[in-house]
């Protein structure tokens, strides 16, 4: 039986040159949607905004720091959708690891335990609690046979409670001084200009005052652990058994079934890792502030959701790529932040991302109509 893969390949081979490009432009529309949008605040925020430029190392730094929760939320939800599924739950577990991280960094540090070593113990402390909740999703989901609509709703409103509950309704605080420094040093720092230079790890400690307020951060440390989460995730997906079963489930689930593919366990684990992203999200946020928020992850489920759409991910499942994924939430990021250096209210805003997933899910469905006629023979 030929993969979906040979047909995808077999029907786009056959198509027309003027619905070939057409494809072509529909796989390609998320690059060239970004690249537009550049160039347009590029144009437009100065020239509106008194002069401000909007391509700044700075800027595009900022940008970067911004999407990485939402990144780190819908890598995870990549997969899931991916195999047909859906987690709503990765907010809430995002806030639920940053609560645990805080608590065990704050505690351990307490007990004595040197600052690296708790830092190391809130990872663990806000990977373990996430990949519970995962786990416990996914067996719902795969031995019960509850829809994962239903099911990841359901556990939202359970782990939103416990978060609330063990961070007693407040920001965990407290938190030894040195945490700030591992959630917002950078890997670079570059200060342009007379006097100025490139350094690794931590610029020198006597710049002078006028040089540090020069200083530009590039690749803070958080940027750098999502970067290592991508490359992972585009690992499992692209050149792993995992990911071949992944596509498989989403594809057809009783045709994996019949191909010997252990269907229940490995959703098991997909609803893990998604949880696992969204608590190493929750870890990182901790660093950042420096406490536990209980609601930091719950507006950006509905973001990493999008980021996904307009990466190219298939809510049919079968289709989709981590590339995708970090297009999809750098568009999210370079709009929302365009929008806001050019002065447009936030309702406008929402209505505009709103707008693109449209689109982003019509172009999917273009796409899939334009193999699709093939398949059928009414090419």
């Amino acid at each position: 039986m030929a993969t979906t893969d040979t047909l995808t390949a077999t029907a786009t081979a056959a198509l027309s040159p003027s619905r070939r490009l057409l494809l072509t432009v529909s796989r390609l529309w998320a690059w060239l949607f970004l690249l537009l949008m550049i160039l347009f605040f590029v144009i437009m925020v100065p020239w509106l905004s008194q002069g401000v430029s909007f391509l700044t190392v700075r800027n595009s730094q900022n940008i970067l720091v911004a999407i990485v929760p939402v990144l780190l939320l819908g890598l995870g939800q990549t997969f899931v959708i991916i195999s047909a599924g859906i987690d709503l739950s990765v907010g809430w577990v995002m806030s639920l690891a940053s609560v645990l991280s805080a608590l065990a960094i704050r505690n351990s540090f307490n007990a004595g335990t040197p600052l690296w070593l708790a830092v190391i113990l809130g990872f663990l402390a806000a990977v373990a609690g996430a990949g519970a909740v995962g786990a416990i999703n996914g067996t719902i989901i795969a031995k019960l046979k509850v829809p994962a609509f239903i099911v990841t709703l359901g556990s939202s409103f359970i782990v939103r409670g416990l978060a609330l509950l063990w961070s007693e309704n407040t920001t965990v605080v407290g938190l030894p001084d040195g945490i700030r420094d591992y959630g917002n040093d950078s890997l670079f720092y570059w200060i342009h200009g007379e006097g100025g230079g490139f350094y690794f790890l931590e610029p020198p400690a006597d710049l002078p005052t006028q040089l540090r307020r020069q200083l530009d951060l590039i690749l803070p440390w958080p940027v750098v652990i999502a970067l290592v989460v991508v490359a992972i995730a585009m690992f499992l997906l692209n050149r792993t058994q995992f990911g071949r079963h992944t596509y498989a489930i989403g594809g057809n689930m009783q045709a994996a079934l019949r191909a010997g593919i252990p269907v229940d366990r490995h959703i098991i684990k997909l609803y893990a890792l998604s949880a696992i992203t969204a608590g190493i999200g929750g870890f990182l946020s901790t660093l950042r502030y420096t406490g536990g928020s209980a609601v930091i992850g719950d507006p950006l489920l509905l973001s990493s959701i999008a980021a996904v759409i307009i990466g190219g991910v298939s809510l049919f499942g079968g289709a989709g790529t981590i590339i995708g994924t970090v297009i999809g939430a750098l568009i999210i990021a370079v709009l929302t932040t365009g929008l806001v250096m050019l002065n447009v209210p936030a309702f406008w805003q929402f209505i505009v991302v709103g707008a693109v997933v449209i689109v982003a899910v019509l172009i999917d469905q273009s796409r899939d109509l334009i193999i699709g006629r093939y398949k059928g023979g009414a090419e």
